[in-house]
């Protein structure tokens, strides 16, 4: 038996503290509210709450503003962060009557870097983890012990000693067996808002064809959701979900280009697909920034659009090399360049060659090389660069440099 506590007995805490109860272990509970349970411990003070408990959840709301909740139309308000003055204050009290042999763990949701800035400082006693949780309104006692998988989030990514013990403990009371997924406070707060997000992207897709079957007649919705459903190889399997270089080849481009058309066309009221065009746009233009912090002088492994195929229709190396160029930053290829940017992720670079890889795919072995994407190890990266920077110069805005693209057949 495991003595634990929760502060927050609401919609989140109660059936998730009560199921821990039922499985056995010692819960005590606190609530600023009257609250009453069954099966856990009232108690009438976090102090007293705390008190001789192993491990501490903080369960209590990370509200927005009431306008935002979505029962009202939305889009036009201007966006808000969550609100963490209960979460900072619970916690804040808790951290007085806590030591270092206890472990305090938020499970709600907050944006990404809100721990690190916010939470954190106030915790100076009981070590810490960062630990949302997957669940749903009117399953939630049974999405606690059933959950797709568990985000532990440390400082560093690292299973530190209270990371193994928290997993213990929920092995001890979890009926299926999910996976475990350890990450920075950072990396777990961003596993779970864009869980949630990928939902409502999901859910806002399909229904915009169930709009179009109304506009445009002749169209039963199901028919197309549930081929598009049973698509596993593409769509709904996991291909396509490493972040790298976008989307790009003769049809995906043009084919939303077309549909913002359609949307026009239809007067569906609403254009997805501007944005997700405008992102890609942006996208390109951010890596092409990145690329030109690292020197002035840029070579792309390849032209095309996807691996071992001569076709640039809608090639995003190409996009990528035109804001590069835009910013007047051209390569001849008979010159060694600064920086080689790995297209895709199976090109291979001269085995002489001894500047800067910026790989957007982060497989690329070796010193020298930027791991476009991975922020949590960045500083080393950095530093085994610095000599290579000092000798070849980096990027600023009132030099004349060059870049270009190397060609598919040229490494």
């Amino acid at each position: 038996m495991t003595n634990v506590a929760f502060i927050g007995f609401g919609k989140l805490g109660k059936p998730c503290a009560e199921v821990i109860a039922q499985k056995g272990h010692d819960v005590s509970v606190y609530d600023p509210r009257e609250v009453e349970s069954e099966y856990c411990n009232i108690k009438d003070t976090i102090e007293e709450a705390v008190k001789d408990r192993v491990f501490v959840f903080v369960a209590v709301p990370t509200p927005h503003d009431p306008l935002y909740d979505g029962s009202e139309p939305t889009y036009h308000l201007p966006p808000k962060d969550f609100n963490y003055d209960t979460v900072k204050e619970v916690i804040a009290e808790a951290n007085k009557h806590m030591t270092e042999n206890q472990i305090l763990v938020l499970i709600s949701t907050v944006l990404p870097g809100t721990v690190r800035k916010e939470v954190v400082p106030i915790i100076t006693n009981p070590k810490f983890v960062y630990n949302p949780y997957l669940i749903a309104m009117g399953t939630v006692a049974w999405d606690m012990v059933n959950p797709e998988m568990i985000m532990i989030g440390t400082e560093n990514g690292e299973e530190s000693i209270e990371a193994h013990s928290l997993i213990h403990f929920y092995n001890e009371i979890m009926e299926n067996n999910p996976r475990y997924e350890v990450g920075t406070w950072d990396e777990c707060e961003c596993i779970k808002v864009f869980y949630n997000t990928f939902i409502s992207a999901k859910i806002g897709l399909v229904n915009m064809i169930q709009d179009v079957a109304e506009k445009q007649g002749n169209i039963n919705v199901d028919v197309v959701a549930n081929a598009l459903r049973d698509s596993t190889q593409r769509i709904m399997g996991p291909t396509y979900m490493k972040p790298g270089m976008g989307d790009g080849g003769a049809c995906h481009p043009r084919d939303n280009i077309a549909l913002r058309y359609m949307a026009q066309d239809l007067d569906l009221g609403y254009d997805l697909f501007a944005e997700i065009m405008k992102a890609r746009d942006i996208q390109a233009e951010n890596m092409a920034n990145a690329i030109l912090k690292h020197g002035n002088k840029v070579a792309f492994t390849s032209d095309s659009y996807k691996p071992n195929v001569p076709y640039t229709n809608g090639s995003y190396s190409l996009l990528v090399q035109h804001y590069v160029k835009r910013f007047g930053f051209i390569v001849p290829v008979d010159e060694n360049p600064h920086v080689i940017v790995k297209v895709h992720e199976s090109d291979l670079i001269p085995t002489d060659y001894e500047g800067i890889v910026f790989d957007p795919w982060r497989s690329h072995v070796g010193i020298n090389v930027v791991h476009y994407g991975d922020t949590r190890n960045e500083k080393k990266n950095e530093r085994e660069t610095t000599q290579i920077h000092e000798s070849r110069g980096t990027y600023q805005s009132n030099q004349e440099g060059v870049v270009g693209g190397l060609g598919e057949d040229r490494l």
